[in-house]
């Protein structure tokens, strides 16, 4: 995008008045909001945030917004935080500092933000309202009350803009409709994104806003995406919008537009011999139709694949199928087409992996979207380089849709984003802590454990004569009991050699030199043992169902010895076919079962696994499944077979 592209988010979730509720989505909505704006591939926006502040700040920061712009800009303003009504039906945006008293002076009318907006030379200005209007005051708050319906959209249309093309307006909600905060409006869980936040981030991050798949995300594209996943998420919350614009607005780009190319036509010779009545004509014009497909160059082999799917379309089924034939080639195959990056650090380096695109330059040319904006994906020469980016922590879980010419695919990836290790303290002369210093503690918010784990270090003794034998200073863990605190006295003297040295008050530390273990450390689980164990049972099953088939078969042919006088009933009863038959089907069943439940606890509890566990017990219950299902789907069919046939031979 060529103008100049500017965007300032406002996200407030603290309130010094204890009658406005504490927000949990704004901080991490600023943070996801403007990582898809900012981002070059998507919205190309320089990005201003802004936490937290006080009434007079935040009025700075919008006015400075709106100043000094040309016609060529688009400005976005985005609002998180709490919508207030004065007595008097006026809104306001509540700061910081907001007294619900005193709107006036402590929060930012809707009067104020849109005469920034008219005064403004830009040429296009957006504002995203995610404010909780009916939702802002706590419950038997008597210093917060609401004065009667108020309805947003009104604030923003009693007039037009005085220069510039114009502006538009999408709120979350309104009149007295909450802004949802996930499940709900607002608590002491864990931060949960917005619903209409949510759905602006995932609209533009992962191209989904893109209705028409032109390759651009519009303004009317963005609403009726975030219509429609507001609505499903909260039925009771429903997004409005008003424009007062001139022409289409662009938001930002998108991956989701269709792959063009410009076919060259096929040559006329060939045409001729595509249209011959010779059937070997025709033949040898696909086999070099199929040739033309294998081109480097993209627009022949567009134009081969417009003639073969031609050709497959009418011509009779020899040649129709050698047309199929070929067009196989160009379908999507992706390797792997499922990525697993297993436990990574939280807020590491983005995670790569590398995926190759197979076959011909035209089956290697696809679209790659993907459905969440914690992937990012970029071409290679040979395929698409994926990341993961850790700066959320969770199980991650989501698609790369691929999207070529004649065909589609998908790519599953997976991630677990783990607390951040930090590398173990150095031992020796190097870590001890010099003499005289006091103990220190590891101050919060140094590392992620900091909340579980605590290095204290208590101070070295001075040095002890020879043969004193005193241990080392002790590094104890705050989650691990400490021995018994003794009360702190003075360094001891050196004693005379003659005398030996009396007995620690307390138990000396351990000197092992193993390193403690780590509670949230991943660990063997259950899940693989119950994998090896539905892998063990379908091995079972596959000999059981090998000795039924043997047994059946030898009665089979006891049976054809005999004439009209045998039954088959009797034969497999003396070979004794049903009960391994019997043991077959039990067995198989079981492994499907114990194969589910070992799927099922690795989904649940996925932190207790190493990724070495986690990918085994996947592996084991894949072979396991593959192995037992068509063992009792055989196993089915012979003790069906043996019903019904026994009765007639």
């Amino acid at each position: 995008m060529t103008d100049s592209r500017h965007a300032l988010i406002i996200a407030n979730d603290r309130y010094a008045d204890q009658g406005l509720r504490k927000l949990k989505a704004p901080a991490q909505d600023a943070t996801a909001l403007a990582g898809v704006l900012h981002d070059a591939q998507i919205g190309d926006f320089e990005v201003e945030v802004v936490s937290n502040a006080s009434a007079d700040t935040m009025r700075r920061h919008i006015q400075r917004f709106f100043n000094d712009r040309r016609r060529d800009d688009t400005l976005l303003l985005h609002f998180s935080c709490h919508g207030l009504k004065s007595e008097s039906g006026e809104l306001y945006f509540a700061a910081s500092d907001t007294e619900p008293r005193l709107l006036d002076a402590t929060a930012v009318p809707a009067q104020f933000v849109r005469g920034c907006m008219s005064r403004t030379k830009a040429g296009r200005t957006v504002l995203f309202l995610d404010c909780c209007y009916g939702g802002a005051f706590s419950r038997g708050s008597t210093s917060v009350r609401a004065a009667g319906d108020v309805n947003v959209l009104e604030s923003f249309t009693t007039e037009r803009p005085v220069s510039g093309r114009g502006w538009a307006v999408i709120t979350a909600s309104d009149s007295m409709e909450y802004a949802f905060e996930g499940e709900e409006l607002a608590g002491n869980s864990a931060p949960r994104p917005s619903v209409f936040t949510h759905a602006v981030v995932r609209g533009l991050g992962t191209g989904e806003a893109d209705l028409d798949a032109d390759g651009e995300v519009s303004f009317d594209d963005l609403y009726e995406y975030v219509y429609e996943q507001v609505r499903e998420q909260n039925p009771n919350q429903t997004p409005k919008k008003t424009v007062e614009m001139r022409g289409d607005l662009r938001l930002a780009h998108s991956r989701r537009g269709r792959i063009k190319i410009a076919a060259v036509p096929t040559p006329a010779s060939l045409r001729a011999a595509l249209d011959s009545d010779n059937v070997l004509t025709r033949q040898g014009a696909v086999l070099e139709l199929e040739n033309r497909l294998r081109d480097e160059s993209l627009p022949v082999a567009e134009g081969a694949r417009q003639a073969l799917v031609e050709v497959a379309g009418n011509d009779i089924r020899q040649i129709a199928a050698l047309a199929h034939r070929a067009l196989r080639e160009i379908r999507l195959a992706p390797s792997p087409d499922r990525l697993d990056f297993g436990l990574v650090p939280k807020g590491s380096p983005c995670q790569e992996q590398t995926v190759t695109m197979n076959g011909p330059p035209l089956a290697g040319h696809c679209v790659a979207q993907p459905t969440e904006p914690w992937l990012r994906v970029d071409p290679t020469a040979d395929g698409l380089e994926v990341r993961v980016d850790t700066a959320a922590e969770g199980h991650l879980s989501g698609d790369i849709a691929l999207k070529g010419v004649a065909d589609e695919a998908v790519i599953h990836v997976e991630a677990v984003v783990g607390p951040a290790h930090e590398p173990a303290p150095p031992t020796g002369p190097a870590s001890e802590t010099p003499p005289g210093t006091t103990p220190r503690q590891r101050e919060p918010g140094q590392g992620v454990h900091d909340r579980e784990t605590a290095i204290i270090e208590s101070p070295p003794s001075p040095p002890s004569p020879p043969h004193s034998h005193k241990p080392p200073p002790a590094r104890h863990l705050a989650h691990e009991p400490p021995s018994s605190p003794s009360p702190a006295r003075k360094p001891p003297t050196a004693a005379p050699p003659s005398r030996e040295p009396e007995p620690p008050a307390s138990p000396p530390p351990r000197t092992s030199t193993a390193p403690p273990r780590d509670a949230n450390r991943p660990r063997l689980a259950p899940a693989l043992a119950g994998a090896a164990l539905a892998l063990a049972l379908a091995v079972g099953a596959v000999v059981t169902l090998v000795m039924a088939v043997r047994a059946a078969a030898v009665a089979i042919a006891e049976r054809s010895d005999q004439g009209v006088g045998g039954s088959i009933e009797d034969k497999i009863h003396e070979q004794g076919a049903l009960a391994p038959l019997t043991v077959s089907l039990i067995t198989a069943a079981l492994a499907l079962v114990v194969g589910a439940f070992a799927r099922h606890d690795l989904g649940r509890r996925r932190e207790r696994y190493s990724p070495r566990a986690a990918s085994g017990t996947r592996t084991l219950t894949s072979v396991a499944k593959g192995v037992a299902i068509p063992v009792l789907v055989l196993a089915v069919l012979m003790g069906i077979a043996y019903l019904v046939g026994s009765a007639h031979w």
